[in-house]
C-alpha cells in the first residue's frame, strides 16, 4: 500500500464523518477563534501566502491561526510571524496528519491552492471552508462552503490569496514583521558579498554558465565578493559555472534557516524564479529575479511587497509563454509556461534571451554600481 494511501483514506473517513456531524449547522463564522490555512505548497508558493497571514491577523487579532507547512519549511516560522503557528504536514507522513488533527476544531479554513486540501480541512473539523473556484476535478471542491473566483484583472498570486477573505488589503510588508529563525552556526563571508543562487527546480529556469561568469566580473568590480548558492544536489551547477572554484560556494550545504542568515547579511541576491527569490523578499535582501517560463505578474512583488528592493528581469511577450492555467484554473490574463523539458520546443530560450546587460541594469537600479 502506498505511503500516501493510508493517510488519504483516514482524511476521507474523518471528513465524511465530520460532514455528517455538521449537517445543517454550517454557516460563516463572524469572529472565528481558530483558523487553518490548509495546503502543501513548495517554498515559494508557501511564502507567497504571507499577505493572507497578514490580513488574517489584522482582521482577527485574537484568533489562533495555524498554517499547515511542508516539514522543511517549518523552521522559518519558528518565531511566529504575524502570530501564526506552523504545523508540519506531509501527505505521506501519517504522524504529521495526527499533529494537524490534534490541533483541529477550526472555525474557519482557507485553502489557497489545490482544493484537495479542503478534505484535509474538513477532516480537521473546519466548520467553514473557503477556496478558489474552478479546480478540477470537481470532487476536490465538494467540502468547500464558499468558492471565490480568481480576479479578472492581473495580480500577484499572494495578493489574490489574501482576497479569499473580505476586508482591506494588508499593509505592505516590512522585514521586521518576520523574525529571523535560529540557525546552526556557520562561517559567513567577511567582506561585503552578493549571493548568486544558480539552481532551479527545472532546467528550463537555468541561466547559462557564461552569463553567470560575466555577471561575476561586473559584481566583483562593484566591490562585492561572489558567493554561490544552490539547493540539494545543485553544486553541479556551480561546478559548471565556476570549475576553477574562484568563488566561495554554499550550494547543497545550508538548510533554510542558515540560508536566511546568508541572505540577511548579503548586499544583493540574484537568482532564477525560484523559492529563494521569495525568501529574499521575506528577509529584506535586495533581490533580482530572472524570469524565463514564469510570470513576474503572478510571482513578482505585487502590492504586498511593493516597498521591497526588488527587480524582475525577463524577455517581454516571449511567444511560448502562452499558457493561461494556474492551479488547474484557466485565467484569461495569465501568461506563463509550465511545460517540462520534453514538451519545450526551444529548451532554455526564454532564459537565454535574458542578457547580462539587463541584469546589470536591474542591479544598478537597486543602488549597486561599479
Amino acid at each position: 500500500m502506498s505511503s500516501r494511501l493510508i493517510p488519504r483514506l483516514k482524511v476521507l473517513a474523518l471528513a465524511a464523518r465530520n460532514r455528517l456531524t455538521m449537517l445543517g449547522r454550517r454557516k460563516p463564522p463572524v469572529s472565528p477563534r481558530r483558523i487553518l490555512v490548509a495546503h502543501h505548497l513548495l517554498l515559494g508558493d508557501t511564502l507567497m501566502l504571507t499577505p493572507l497571514l497578514a490580513k488574517l491577523r489584522v482582521r482577527y487579532p485574537n484568533a489562533k491561526i495555524v498554517i499547515a507547512t511542508p516539514k522543511a519549511i517549518v523552521p522559518l516560522y519558528q518565531h511566529r510571524p504575524y502570530g501564526v503557528i506552523s504545523i508540519p504536514y506531509d501527505p505521506r507522513d501519517g504522524s504529521t496528519l495526527k499533529m494537524l488533527l490534534n490541533a483541529g476544531g477550526f472555525d474557519l479554513a482557507i485553502v489557497p491552492g489545490d482544493n484537495r486540501y479542503s478534505w484535509l480541512a474538513l477532516a480537521a473539523g473546519a466548520r467553514w471552508i473557503v477556496a478558489f473556484s474552478g479546480d478540477r476535478p470537481a470532487y476536490k471542491s465538494w467540502p468547500v462552503d464558499r468558492l471565490v473566483p480568481y480576479p479578472s484583472q492581473p495580480a500577484a498570486w499572494g495578493d489574490m490569496v489574501s482576497g479569499l477573505i473580505d476586508g482591506s488589503a494588508p499593509a505592505p510588508y516590512k522585514p521586521e514583521d518576520w523574525p529571523a529563525p535560529d540557525s546552526r552556526p556557520f562561517t559567513l563571508p567577511q567582506q561585503p558579498y552578493c549571493v548568486l543562487h544558480v539552481g532551479a527546480s527545472t532546467v528550463l529556469r537555468l541561466w547559462s554558465p557564461e552569463k553567470w561568469r560575466a555577471l561575476t566580473e561586473f559584481l566583483t568590480k562593484c566591490g562585492l565578493q561572489i558567493v554561490w548558492s544552490g539547493g540539494p544536489g545543485e553544486q553541479r551547477f556551480v561546478d559548471e559555472i565556476d570549475p576553477d572554484k574562484k568563488h566561495l560556494s554554499f550550494a547543497d550545504q545550508l538548510d533554510l534557516a542558515q540560508l536566511w542568515q546568508l541572505l540577511a547579511h548579503a548586499r544583493l541576491l540574484v537568482c532564477p524564479d525560484t523559492g529563494v527569490a521569495h525568501l529574499g523578499r521575506i528577509v529584506g535582501t535586495p533581490t533580482v529575479t530572472l524570469f524565463g517560463p514564469g510570470s513576474p505578474v503572478l510571482f513578482g512583488a505585487g502590492e504586498f511587497w511593493r516597498n521591497s528592493l526588488y527587480r524582475a528581469v525577463m524577455v517581454d511577450d516571449f511567444p511560448c509563454r502562452d499558457q493561461r492555467v494556474l492551479f488547474r484554473r484557466t485565467i484569461g490574463w495569465v501568461r506563463r509556461c509550465s511545460r517540462g523539458p520534453r514538451e519545450c520546443l526551444s529548451v532554455g530560450a526564454c532564459m537565454d534571451g535574458i542578457q547580462v546587460a539587463d541584469v546589470r541594469r536591474a542591479i544598478e537600479e537597486l543602488g549597486i554600481h561599479e
